[in-house]
């Protein structure tokens, strides 16, 4: 017969916290939510971690380039949706790498003799307002010079003359060579009153460009997720029907971190993907795998050589899997079972996997709750698709405004490949549903107030890192009498428009 456990499934909304003591360490200046994001050895330390413990869903309402810059600027990461072309994808994980570098591979150039309509359609393009001259347009051609859109003026300038006419030579130009570090070509940038400095190599060619807005981005967000080029982070999602051509595609065009987009990760297509990034990458490339429930999911993808290890059956907003297909598990005790695995291989292995609890987040404080609970960062689709950021319209509704979002098992979507099962290639039937949700503004804003959140209730529980969290909290199972107990109660409220808040 069957297998039934005896367990009750449990969610994140039916336990609470307690305090722990608060020692004179705990103040909310000083929790850290910096958090690993791949596996580690123990006594060292892993290739990428992140600043907050959030990374945005492989979605197409939720992680385009948009969301991928924002969140990567503020800590944390996205998973570019893979539900598109190869080329598609690729080409916005390029876009998120180009957008912001210490050291910035110039992809807006021109040789000598370019008319100065062709460098404008260029401008328009690229949407960036310098243009460098090189001697064979490419972006390690001998350097020339640089033209900006002060330069000309549309209305009045000539379209066919030659864009040396209006450009600054290099014997006009302040530049710096290979070598500088970046903190010598700000210095260099400031003192001069300069926008942009041009590395160049010892024969005169191009090698990169440093611009004065990177140095103030990076000053107004110190918690920025970079590379070691001072490039932001990203990943992308990736299914197990194409990977052999998506992989490479992406690993080209710059990604970080890779991970299969799956409604159920407990199976050997996962195994295989992993198995061809190994054969052809090594550990160079870093992969993560899931969606598993338990502890036998999770052995069969940590052996399999995963990266990270995603938990979650059917617990997100606009998931039906569970009442479609009768299969998942409750988002508290699917984390528990698998954490629990998590710290047996560590102990058995020496290899920490970092968790990631994906989906049955619905209040900030669930967020905290998946962390005390083992999670080393929280997967978010409904939190981060509700923001500026995100691919979605936003729609008038009402009294107020809403974001379009939909499931990747929607019709909409059309996202076979998630719950490809060997099979044909089509959408069977529908695990995912079409919805609104109510706009929230910009990501940055929300995002502060959450992580505030975090840091102030960590400090409650006596815990100033997320591993401490992981050792020191203590948590109790609530009754719907106590949660209605936590909410306000037996008080008439002042009635306020919150309609959309």
């Amino acid at each position: 017969m069957a297998k039934v456990l005896k367990d009750i499934s449990r969610t994140f909304n039916e336990f609470l916290l307690l305090p722990n003591l608060t020692d004179e360490r705990c103040i909310p200046s000083n929790v850290s939510l910096k958090t690993p994001l791949v596996k580690f050895r123990k006594g060292e330390e892993p290739k990428y971690t992140a600043n907050v413990p959030m990374v945005s869903a492989i979605m197409q309402s939720v992680s385009g380039e948009d969301m991928a810059i924002a969140l990567a600027r503020e800590g944390g990461v996205s998973f570019i949706y893979g539900a598109q072309s190869i080329e598609a994808e690729a080409e916005m994980v390029r876009h998120v790498k180009k957008h912001k570098a210490g050291f910035v591979v110039s992809d807006s150039n021109v040789k000598s003799g370019t008319p100065l309509k062709e460098v404008i359609e260029l401008v328009e393009k690229t949407g960036h307002s310098t243009v460098i001259i090189t001697d064979d347009g490419t972006a390690n051609g001998m350097f020339l010079g640089l033209v900006t859109d002060k330069d000309y003026r549309i209305s009045r300038d000539d379209m066919e003359a030659p864009i040396d006419d209006f450009m600054t030579s290099k014997e006009k130009i302040i530049f710096a060579e290979e070598g500088i570090s970046l903190s010598e070509a700000n210095d260099i940038i400031w003192e001069n009153k300069k926008a942009c400095l041009p590395i160049l190599t010892k024969e005169g060619k191009l090698k990169y460009l440093v611009f004065r807005r990177d140095y103030e981005e990076r000053k107004n967000n110190p918690n920025s997720l970079l590379d070691e080029n001072k490039r932001y982070i990203v990943g992308a999602g990736i299914n197990t029907r194409d990977y052999e051509e998506r992989i490479p595609a992406l690993i080209d065009a710059g990604v970080d971190l890779l991970c299969m987009d799956s409604s159920d990760g407990y199976s050997v297509w996962q195994k295989n993907t992993i198995d061809f990034v190994r054969e052809k990458y090594g550990d160079s490339v870093k992969i993560g795998a899931g969606n598993v429930v338990d502890k036998e999911g999770f052995r069969y993808l940590a052996e399999a050589g995963a990266d990270f290890i995603k938990v979650g059956v059917g617990g997100g907003s606009i998931c039906i899997t569970r009442e479609t297909k009768g299969i998942g598990r409750g988002q508290a005790s699917a984390l528990i079972d698998v954490v629990e695995a998590r710290d047996e291989y560590y102990e058995e292995t020496g290899i920490y996997i970092p968790v990631c609890s994906d989906g049955g987040i619905v209040h900030d404080h669930h967020i905290t709750i998946a962390l005390a609970l083992g999670a080393d960062f929280v997967m978010m689709g409904r939190y981060f698709a509700r923001f500026d950021e995100s691919p979605t319209r936003l729609v008038t509704k009402g009294n107020g405004y809403v974001k379009e979002y939909w499931g990747e098992g929607s019709n909409r979507a059309r996202n076979w490949q998630r719950y490809d099962m060997g099979g044909a290639k089509k959408l069977s039937f529908e695990e995912g549903v079409d919805s609104y949700i109510p706009y929230a503004g910009k990501l940055k804003d929300n995002l502060e107030i959450t992580c505030a959140k975090i840091k102030s209730t960590m400090c409650n529980c006596g815990s100033i890192t997320i591993p401490e969290l992981h050792e020191k909290a203590r948590l109790t199972l609530v009754s719907d009498v106590s949660i209605s107990e936590g909410s306000a109660h037996d008080v008439i409220l002042k009635e306020i428009d919150n309609q959309y808040k």
